[in-house]
């Protein structure tokens, strides 16, 4: 076979199943020994229901400058490994070489314990400070942090 027919079936298998893959759902359901069980597929035996799933971020950012401590600027942030825009903090940390302590709430104890006390709704939270920010701008964060 040709190497531009075997290309082409090749793509062509790829738009014929990516589409599904892509599109994959989650379906939940409980057995008869109340014990829940997730899935990919339905349950032939049982009455599911599909889970939504939502992943939270932040997209705009707000801030918390109630509690100003002008003494104090170190940088604390609570974040996943995959957010988008917790990569974009530690980035322009990096370039800034702004020091900053990083807790990873899906991975770290002590980090999902204090992002549950600060009532995290999503990530990034930093905080500056007593200063706090949700989500994450470069206007705003320096805002925070020259003060």
């Amino acid at each position: 076979m040709h190497k531009t027919a075997s290309s082409i079936l090749l793509l062509l298998f790829a738009y014929v199943t990516l589409p599904n893959i892509l599109h994959a759902e989650i379906y939940r359901w409980v057995d008869a020994n109340g014990k829940v069980h997730f899935s990919d597929k339905p349950s032939q035996s049982h009455s599911s229901e599909e889970v939504k799933l939502q992943i939270n971020t932040y997209s705009a950012v707000t801030y918390d400058k109630s509690s100003i401590d002008t003494g104090n600027n170190k940088v604390v942030m609570y974040s996943t490994s995959w957010c988008g825009v917790c990569k974009k903090a530690k980035r322009y940390f990096a370039e800034k070489g702004i020091p900053y302590t990083e807790y990873d709430v899906e991975k770290s104890r002590e980090g999902k314990s204090a992002f549950k006390r600060l009532g995290g709704k999503g990530v990034p939270v930093i905080l500056v400070g007593k200063r706090r920010m949700n989500g994450f701008s470069i206007d705003g964060f320096e805002e925070l942090y020259q003060r």
